[in-house]
């Protein structure tokens, strides 16, 4: 069974949180479980969530992470460099636009991500790539042929480098020395915004280009 991936675009900023299930019956992952999360924890009423994993630590990725913890009892995955944003509203940014929620803060995560760790989930691996620069501990999640790339890079655009943390030369050799190094058939599902490909971005993003 080839991996299902389900996207809803969660809260003000429009988030995507995935909704991936495998080859195991019944079981699911979730990814970025934004803010205002109701039509996700509705979906996954009758799922076994086995893992959130969290490209990073902002605001509008892990909105919803206290609520579908508690609701299923699944454990959390997030990169060492973000430990501590998970429990501090002015680290994962939601002391910032007090317009768009209000401070966000929950238990930290139960496991650490790092580069080239393998996770065994839903019957299916998922490699991780510490790809820095929107966030100190932004990392990306493959799984075959699919890229979960958070707000590393979007279609035709890449993430903002000027919040806490982020700088703009780690965001493009995250991208040009990582991201592009896979198959140009690798699909990118980002944090915001349309699914791409590799090959369409190194071909196309007016930000980054590939390496000639």
């Amino acid at each position: 069974m080839a991996l299902h991936i389900e996207t809803f675009s969660l809260g003000p900023l429009e988030t995507n949180a995935y909704l991936l299930t495998g080859s195991e019956e019944g079981k699911a992952i979730i990814i970025d479980p934004g803010m205002n999360p109701a039509p996700l924890v509705k979906r996954i009423a009758d799922l076994e969530i086995e893992a959130i994993l969290l490209t990073h630590a902002h605001f509008d990725h892990m909105g919803g992470v206290e609520e579908i913890r508690k609701l299923k009892g699944c454990p959390v995955y997030l990169h060492t460099m973000e430990s501590e944003w998970l429990t501090n509203p002015k680290l994962n940014g939601s002391t910032r636009w007090p317009e768009v929620c209000p401070p966000l803060s929950t238990d930290p995560a139960e496991y650490d991500l790092a580069d080239g760790l393998e996770l065994q989930l839903i019957g299916e691996t998922f490699k991780v790539y510490h790809t820095p620069g929107h966030s100190p501990g932004s990392v990306s999640f493959l799984c075959g042929n699919d890229l979960f790339s958070g707000d590393v890079l979007f279609r035709m655009g890449v993430g903002r480098t000027d919040l806490p943390g982020g700088r703009e030369r780690d965001l493009i050799h995250s991208i040009q020395n990582t991201l592009y190094s896979f198959s140009d058939e690798v699909v990118v599902y980002p944090g915001h915004g349309p699914r791409t490909k590799i090959g369409y971005e190194k071909q196309h993003n007016p930000y980054v280009p590939a390496r000639s």
